[in-house]
């Protein structure tokens, strides 16, 4: 039952995204990432939501991976960094809370450049 509800709500998130994302793409024409940001931002605080909701009531483990798991994390997977680190934030463990935010950015975009690299020296190796 889980993996069904897992993979539903990926489904569904992927679709959600995909939907938000290129609806901006069309109405704004710049060329920061806008329809990607407002996917985070969005998901950010859909999470925040569910999580704060979640807290105080009785949502079965299998509904909780729908929502964050699945549906959430086809949706952005930033809304579960921002999660993680509220929870650190909360939790007084700000050293960590700062270590979270920090490497999986800057971690990111080095990876980020690493793959692009790879990528376009395989590319120039191939032809």
């Amino acid at each position: 039952m889980k993996i069904v509800l897992l993979l539903t709500g990926g489904a569904l998130g992927t679709l959600a995204r995909y939907a938000l994302a290129g609806f901006t793409f069309k109405v704004y024409t710049g060329t920061f990432p806008l329809g990607t940001l407002i996917v985070n931002l969005l998901g950010s605080l859909i999470i925040g939501f569910l999580w704060g909701i979640s807290e105080s009531s009785n949502i079965s483990p299998n509904y909780r991976a729908f929502a964050f798991i699945g549906l959430l994390g086809g949706f952005t997977t930033f809304s579960s960094l921002a999660l993680d680190t509220m929870n650190l934030l909360r939790a007084h463990a700000i050293r960590f809370a700062a270590i979270n935010m920090l490497a999986t950015n800057l971690l990111g975009l080095i990876l980020v450049f690493a793959g692009f690299f790879i990528a376009r020296e395989l590319i120039n190796l191939i032809k």
